[in-house]
């Protein structure tokens, strides 16, 4: 009878002691996997926000670009009708 009383108390014991054993286990591996994570995530975002400049900075060259053709072709304009004015009014 004594046999199995050891037993039964070793096993509960053991059970315990893994169980507990395994709980800090799981909680180390559950924050590296987290912090691993979290550094994936912040590695996206930072080459997120560089290729969101870059397309900013494209965009605004483009633009620039737009508006020096528009003010020539404003100017050329300009031009023309006052030669056209200065002919009409000789």
């Amino acid at each position: 009878m004594s046999e199995k009383n050891s037993f039964g108390n070793g096993f509960l014991f053991g059970t315990v002691i893994g169980g507990l054993i395994g709980g800090v286990i799981g909680v180390i591996v559950t924050k590296k996997t987290t912090e691993l994570n979290e550094d994936r995530e912040e590695k996206k975002q930072a080459n997120n926000y560089t290729v969101n400049n870059n397309n900013i900075e494209n965009s605004r060259l483009s633009l620039e670009e737009k508006i020096n053709q528009l003010n020539h072709a404003i100017d050329d304009v300009r031009v023309t009708l006052q030669k056209n004015t200065d002919l009409i009014d000789n």
